[in-house]
C-alpha cells in the first residue's frame, strides 16, 4: 500500500509556517488597524498582543503536534478530543470556503500587483490566476519535497523584500515621527471594542503558523520537527510584523497611515525612488509564495479526513509514484478555481467565516487538557512550557476576541456559524456511507 513519503525537513517547515503567516496583510492591513486605533504606541500593543497570542498557541499546539505525529494536523487534534464531527467540520470550513477562499483572494492579489509590470485586461487577469493555481498544483502534486524546496526560495525573497523595508524605516527614516513626545499618548480616541476589532485585522495577519502541523505524516521526526518549526515560525514572524510596523511609523505619521490604502509602498516611497514599484513586485513574490504553500500544506486535512472515513474515499488515495495525496490536492485547486469565478457574489462569504476558524483554534487549545488527563503517561517529545498557564492565556484572550467580533460584528459570527451548520448533513452522509472503511496509506 502507497503511503506519503516522509521527506519534508526542520527548516522546510518552518520556512512553511512564516510563508504561511506572510502574505500579503502586513503590506495592507496596517493603515486599517492604524484608522481604528491611530495611536502608534496602542498599534505596537495590539500587534505584540497579536504576537504573544500566536506564540502561546504554538507552544500548546506544539505539545498536540508531538502527541499526533500525523496527517491533518488540528483537524486530527480536534477529532481526537472531541470526536469526528468537529474534526469534520474543521476541515469543512477549510475546504469548501477558509483555504480554498484563501487561494482564491490571493490569486487575485498576485495577478493584480504583476499587473504592475504586466499589463492585463479583466480575461487576462482571470486566465492568469487559474494558471498560477494550476501551476501550482502541478507543482505539489510532484512531491512534497517540490513544494518544500518552492517554499523555501519564495519565504526566504519574501524575509528579505522585507528586511529592505525595515531597513529603509530604521536606517533612513525619521525618528521624530513615531519616537517623539506623542508615542504612548492615551489620546488616541481608541476603545476597547475598537482595539478587540484592530485585534481581528492582527490575528488574520498573524494565522499560518498551524500549516506545520498539517504536514506532520510527511515530516522526517515528527513529534519533535512540527512543534519547533510552529514555535519557530510564529516566533519569528511575530519579530518581523513589529519591526515592520515601527518601519512604518518611522517612514510615515500616523496621521498619513490612517489614510493610506498602499501604506508599504507609501512608506518605502519616501525614502527609495520607485518604491511602489518594488512593493508591488514583493507582494507579487509573496502571495504567489503562500498560494504555494497553501496548495501544500491543506490538502492534508481533507486527505486525513477520508483516509478516516469522513470524506470521499478517493481523496485519500497516494500516488504510487510521487506519494502525495494527489486527489486531496487537485480537489482542493478545482474548487478554489470555482470560488475565483465566483469571486464576485462570495467576497464576504469568505470574510464572514474565516472568523470561525478561531473557534476552532480555542477548542483545539483546550484539547491539551483532555489529552493530559488521557494520556498522561505517554511519552512526549515536547511538553508545553509553562503549562497550564501558556495555554490558558492563549485561551481566554481568545475567548475575549471572540467575544467581541459577536458584539461588534454579530453578522461574521452568524454566517459563519450557520455555514458551519450546513457542513453537518455532509458529516452524516459521510460517516453513514463510509462507516467502518479505513485506509492503511499512512502509519
Amino acid at each position: 500500500m502507497t503511503r506519503l513519503a516522509k521527506e519534508l525537513t526542520l527548516y522546510g517547515l518552518i520556512m512553511v509556517a512564516i510563508g504561511s503567516c506572510i502574505g500579503s496583510g502586513i503590506f495592507v492591513t496596517p493603515s486599517q488597524i492604524a484608522g481604528l486605533i491611530p495611536s502608534s504606541g496602542l498599534i505596537i500593543v495590539v500587534w505584540t498582543l497579536g504576537g504573544i497570542i500566536a506564540l502561546t498557541g504554538a507552544l500548546t499546539f506544539g505539545e498536540l503536534g508531538a502527541l499526533f505525529p500525523k496527517a491533518g494536523g488540528i483537524y486530527v487534534f480536534l477529532k481526537e478530543a472531541y470526536g469526528g464531527w468537529l474534526g469534520f467540520l474543521y476541515g469543512w470550513a477549510y475546504l469548501v470556503i477558509i483555504t480554498s477562499g484563501s487561494i482564491a483572494v490571493l490569486s487575485l492579489a498576485f495577478t493584480h500587483y504583476l499587473g504592475f509590470f504586466i499589463p492585463m485586461n479583466k480575461t487576462g487577469e482571470t486566465v492568469t490566476s487559474i494558471s498560477t493555481i494550476t501551476l501550482l498544483t502541478t507543482l505539489n502534486v510532484f512531491r512534497a519535497k517540490f513544494g518544500e524546496m518552492f517554499s523555501n526560495i519564495f519565504t526566504g525573497l519574501k524575509i528579505l523584500g522585507i528586511m529592505v523595508i525595515i531597513f529603509a524605516g530604521f536606517f533612513l527614516g525619521d525618528s521624530s515621527l513615531s519616537f517623539g513626545s506623542p508615542l504612548f499618548s492615551g489620546n488616541s480616541g481608541a476603545t476597547l471594542s475598537g482595539f478587540g476589532v484592530a485585534l481581528t485585522g492582527v490575528l488574520f495577519s498573524y494565522g499560518g503558523w498551524q500549516h506545520a502541523s498539517f504536514l506532520a505524516g510527511e515530516t522526517k521526526n515528527a513529534a519533535r520537527n512540527v512543534p519547533l518549526a510552529m514555535i519557530a515560525g510564529a516566533s519569528v514572524v511575530t519579530i518581523i510584523y513589529l519591526l515592520v510596523n515601527v518601519s512604518y511609523m518611522l517612514l510615515l505619521p500616523v496621521s498619513t497611515i490612517v489614510s493610506s490604502d498602499k501604506i508599504a509602498a507609501d512608506a518605502v516611497s519616501t525614502v527609495i525612488p520607485y518604491g511602489g514599484m518594488f512593493i508591488a513586485g514583493l507582494i507579487a513574490i509573496s502571495t504567489f509564495g503562500t498560494i504555494g504553500i497553501y496548495t501544500l500544506s491543506a490538502p492534508r486535512i481533507y486527505y486525513a479526513m477520508a483516509d478516516d472515513g469522513l470524506f470521499f474515499k478517493s481523496i485519500a488515495k497516494v500516488h504510487p509514484r510521487f506519494r502525495t495525496p494527489v486527489n486531496a490536492i487537485i480537489a482542493q485547486s478545482v474548487w478554489s478555481v470555482i470560488l475565483l469565478l465566483l469571486w464576485g457574489t462570495l467576497e464576504n462569504l469568505i470574510t464572514y467565516t474565516v472568523s470561525v476558524e478561531w473557534i476552532f483554534f480555542t477548542l483545539a487549545a483546550a484539547g491539551i487538557f483532555i489529552f493530559r488527563r488521557k494520556y498522561r503517561d505517554t511519552e512526549r517529545a515536547y511538553r508545553t512550557i509553562c503549562y497550564p498557564v501558556t495555554p490558558l492565556i492563549f485561551i481566554l484572550i481568545n475567548i475575549w476576541f471572540l467575544f467581541n467580533i459577536m458584539i461588534n460584528k454579530p453578522l461574521h459570527m452568524a454566517v459563519g456559524a450557520g455555514f458551519l451548520l450546513l457542513g453537518i448533513p455532509f458529516y452524516l452522509y459521510f460517516k453513514k456511507k463510509y462507516s467502518g472503511i479505513k485506509n492503511t496509506d499512512e502509519t
